[in-house]
Order: C-alpha cells, then structure tokens, then sequence
C-alpha cells in the first residue's frame, strides 16, 4: 500500500524560493517514495518509526516516538539527486522538511540521542528545543530546522526576531511552522514583518496548520493555558547556512528579565509529559 500526503507545502505553493514542508500519514508496511530532485530533505517522524533507503545505497531505522510531546526522535538528511523510500513500521507521520540546494551533501543519520536538546528562555517564556536540523549538527547545503515545544500558558518565539540579512531588498530566510496542539486546543503565532513590509498576521493554529514567514519580524508563538504547543520550524534561502536571529529592539529587554527565573519545571518533555 501507499502513504497518504497530507500537507504539501512546495516553494511554489508558498509563493516564495526555497522552504518546503511535505507530512505523509503511513499504515503499517505502506511505502512512500520521493526523487528528491533539486531537494534537500530532512525526515522527521511526527509519530510512529520507519526504514528509510535511498537509490544510493543509504539505509537508516528512524525510531520514532508516540507523538511529538515525547522528546526528540531519530531524523535522517537525504541529500539533493536520489530516490528515497520511506516504509512504515507502523501507523506513522512522517515531516520531510526541505529546501532547494544545489550542492550534494551526504546521506547522515540522527539518532535521537545525538540531537541537542536545549531549554531555552525562563519563567513564563521557557521552551524546549530540539536542534536535530542546525549547523554543527547535520553537514547541509540550505536547510535548517529545529522542533519547539512549549509548555500550556507559556510564549515561544520570544522576543519577537527575525532572520533577515536584507539584500537588494530579500530577505535570507523562508520559514515555516508547522503546528501540533495538545488535547486539541489553540494555539497563537504572530508576524508583522517590518515597517517597510509588513504582514500584521495574528493567526490561531490547531494541529496540522501552518503559518508562513516570508520576512520580517514574527513571534510570539502563545501556548493556551492547558495546551502544550509543538511546531516545527523550517528555513532555507540564497545565503550562508545561518539563523541570523536578531530580536526587535522594541522588546529584546525582556532577555533581561530572565536572570533572576528559573526554566519553567514542566521542561524537558519526555515520553507522555503533554497535558
């Protein structure tokens, strides 16, 4: 049997370059298969395992997790000119976060006890990073991408920031969230890009949406009281493989105001710790 597409964000459909975002939803023994082109890939499993293989000779088991409340899992990058297949182990969903390279990286496996794990902000503004995606972790041409998960109440993507390095006008960096919200609840995301350009987005997110940031200034990312909030952020464009994050000077004193907070003691997620 075959997977079942159920998100296809392609540069194209976006309206921009570079970042893409595909989720397939897989049954035991279902196969998916993807030429990756002109396409850089990270696969992220959202929930179940699979077996991944490439028309290169690459192989990698991804022991994935019940969901993404569960702290990190195993990813695997699969470079740009193969053919990659994907099989599932059981029920599963699987993220192929991606971007369009033009250099040829080798195949690299993650296991999920390799991902950096990082407890970022305080107080009410601690979160959970998974940095499986970030230079220094996976030898990529373009791509970067990371999961966030932030505890009911609390706000992520904080201070506001953006990624740009303006150039001619265009901004270095395309992003995507994805979202996934615990117990069905909302979740928040804001972008308002900047004076110049603005988006003035305020944007209520259940699991399975997402929202764009073409440039600009974007966050905060708002977790519910009672619903623990997840998304996964995807970022490429035409520049060095860097986050470039600056946050707005309007509100970068709130940096400030952490020293004297401790991390929010919900953090970290491990497996079944979503409320």
């Amino acid at each position: 049997m075959t997977a079942t597409v159920i998100t296809d964000l392609t540069p194209e459909s976006a309206g921009w370059t570079y970042s893409g975002l595909r989720i397939v939803a897989l049954d035991a023994g279902d196969t998916y298969v993807v030429d990756t082109a002109d396409t850089e890939l990270i696969a992220v499993p959202l929930n179940g395992s699979c077996s991944l293989s490439t028309s290169d000779g690459d192989r990698a088991d991804l022991q994935g997790r019940a969901s993404v409340f569960d702290g990190p899992t195993d990813v695997a990058y699969v470079p740009l000119g193969t053919t990659l297949t994907i099989t599932a182990a059981g029920s599963a969903k699987i993220a192929l976060t991606s971007a369009k390279a033009t250099i040829k990286k080798p195949f690299r496996y993650v296991p999920r006890a390799d991902v950096p794990v990082e407890l970022r902000g305080a107080g009410s503004c601690s979160r959970q990073v998974h940095n499986f995606g970030v230079p220094g972790v996976v030898d990529a041409d373009r791509i970067i991408a990371c999961e966030v998960l932030t505890p009911g109440g609390n706000w992520s993507s904080y201070p506001p920031h953006k990624h740009d390095e303006e150039r001619d006008g265009e901004s270095v960096l395309e992003e995507v969230y994805y979202f996934e919200v615990a117990n069905g609840g909302p979740g928040y995301q804001r972008v308002y890009g900047t004076p110049e350009r603005p988006i003035d987005v305020l944007s209520e997110v259940r699991s399975g949406e997402i929202v764009l940031v073409p440039h600009g200034w974007h966050g905060p990312s708002m977790a519910a009281p009672g619903y623990d909030l997840y998304y996964l952020n995807v970022m490429a464009g035409p520049g060095a493989r860097a986050w470039l994050i600056r946050d707005d000077p309007e509100h970068a004193w709130v940096r400030d105001t952490w020293a004297d907070q401790k991390i929010d003691p919900r953090l970290p997620f491990t497996r079944g710790d979503a409320s």
